[in-house]
């Protein structure tokens, strides 16, 4: 299939139910941890290289072929946190509804059949990539750029930002993001040797505790 498809599966206009979500953003903003563009960076950039890098890996292996129920289970073990488990299920489960309708495929329908409620969100991202014909570098890709395009497009409404600035964000991050996209992909093609311990595991504590919050909260612009 055409690269575009790779252009089609990062799209924040892919029916994936990724515009409802802001990546974490929501909470850093009630933190006044993020107030500007500057400060947006700042965490765009420690969130590309934690839990971007982890799903980055965890969709490069699933793009590769690996099992993605093993992949599911590793998901899990790099989720600590009870919120962000179940945001990253009820993601999956829409992308899976969107990849299935794009890209139709028997791993997708295997993977629906045993995840009912939905498997992690990079783990189906990465089947639908396969799916696609794309790479597991092309995997990695969207999930690193999803991990700075997301908060960056929330920030905007959040914020009130120019969206102009928001743009030129990402493209400052894009060489980043294409060097943790390299370094996930590199992971997933030492897990045929290695196992999954291969695969990154970074995390981000401070995200982990305002995920917990903000799920509690009565009123909130975003699911998560």
């Amino acid at each position: 299939m055409s690269r575009a498809a790779l252009l089609l599966l990062a799209d924040g206009r892919f029916p994936a139910g990724g515009y409802a979500h802001s990546g974490g953003v929501e909470a850093a903003v009630a933190h006044n941890a993020v107030h500007d563009i500057h400060s947006l960076e700042a965490f765009c950039r420690g969130r590309l290289h934690t839990t971007g890098l982890t799903t980055a890996g965890l969709a490069a292996a699933a793009a590769a072929g690996c099992d993605p129920l093993k992949l599911d289970d590793a998901a899990d073990a790099r989720t600590p946190v009870p919120a962000l488990r179940a945001v990253a299920r009820k993601l999956g489960r829409q992308m899976m509804r969107a990849a299935r309708a794009t890209f139709p495929s028997a791993e997708l329908d295997r993977l629906a059949a045993e995840r009912p409620r939905g498997a992690h969100q990079p783990i189906v991202q990465g089947v639908a990539a396969r799916a696609a014909g794309l790479t597991p570098r092309d995997a990695a890709c969207a999930a690193a750029y999803e991990a700075v395009g997301g908060p960056a497009t929330a920030a905007v409404r959040l914020l009130s930002l120019d969206p102009l600035a928001a743009s030129w964000l990402l493209a400052r991050l894009s060489t980043e993001a294409d060097a943790v996209a390299a370094n996930a992909a590199g992971a997933a093609a030492r897990v045929a040797t290695e196992g999954l311990d291969a695969l990154p595991s970074a995390s981000s504590p401070l995200l982990d505790i305002t995920a917990e919050q903000h799920a509690a909260w009565t009123v909130r612009l975003f699911a998560s």
